[in-house]
């Protein structure tokens, strides 16, 4: 097929030898199936702001950064060059946690190379050697739902223990490869420690799980691992290798009603004695 224009510098420089087709076409980017070094990988053209339907959600970039000063005033007054900034920030985090996830052993595509605005990284392929088909498309018996809900539970546990939380896994995101679920879709990646929205964003990518694999496996609905999981995760004790039950009660403390209404009486007298002095003064 003839070389899209953006991935026409890449072969230029000898780092795509071929593009084969096109795969896919996203709201956030258009993948090619490519031939690099004598190997077949995919490259990931990221869409122009303005081109795309994604919207960057201040919940997602919270606490993001960046080490220039002068990028960072730039992207908080929207200037042009901040935007551009700021759309290199969001196309980066997705290489970044590709790199950090890859390195943790979770099973994402292993990237290759990332330049200007071209993700080239592994293809995942089924059984039959194809481009894996979304986990969206495929039909799963209960017991295959069993399966593959505890692995990518597994996965969520094993991306948080490498401080990153997916934020928008759902099965529309989750290849069917011929080794498993294959996590992918990466740019809205949420650090843990540093995104007040961590908590909600893991419980919903868990709940997602939840309810696509119940729709096979009913029982499943019944699970809670996003407040498990997280429960062990803010006491310092989650790991890769620790069991999991699906099952979380919250510890609800009794009010002390009688120290609150002290608290409350304190204050009261507190503010009175305060007015006095100034009456007096």
């Amino acid at each position: 097929m003839q070389v899209p224009k953006r991935l026409q510098p890449l072969v230029e420089e000898g780092v795509i030898d071929d593009v084969v087709r096109q795969l896919m076409s996203g709201k956030e980017a258009m993948v090619f199936v490519v031939r690099a070094g004598g190997e077949t990988r995919c490259a990931k053209v990221y869409k122009e702001a303005d081109k795309r339907s994604f919207r960057q959600a201040v919940d997602y970039t919270e606490n993001r950064k960046t080490k220039n000063s002068r990028q960072s005033r730039a992207m908080a007054k929207r200037t042009r060059f901040g935007r551009a900034a700021q759309e290199r920030a969001w196309q980066s985090a997705e290489v970044d946690a590709l790199y950090r996830l890859a390195a943790a052993g979770v099973r994402v595509p292993r990237p290759y190379n990332f330049h200007e605005g071209v993700l080239l990284m592994e293809l995942v392929t089924d059984a039959e050697g194809n481009a894996a088909p979304r986990l969206n498309d495929v039909e799963l018996t209960a017991q295959e739902a069993r399966d593959w809900h505890a692995r990518l539970v597994a996965e969520v546990v094993r991306m948080l223990c490498a401080g990153v939380i997916h934020g928008d896994l759902s099965e529309f995101n989750i290849l069917a490869g011929a080794d498993g679920p294959v996590i992918i879709d990466l740019p809205q990646a949420v650090d843990a420690a540093g995104n007040n929205h961590a908590p909600a964003m893991l419980e919903r990518d868990v709940a997602n799980l939840r309810n696509f694999f119940g729709r096979w496996a009913p029982e499943i609905l019944a699970s809670n691992y996003g407040d498990e999981i997280w429960s062990a995760y803010q006491s310092g004790t989650l790991t890769p290798a620790t069991s999991l039950t699906g099952r979380f009660v919250r510890e609800e403390k009794a009010v002390d009603l009688e120290g609150v209404v002290r608290e409350i009486g304190d204050a009261e007298r507190e503010e009175a004695a305060r007015l006095m002095r100034i009456a007096t003064a």
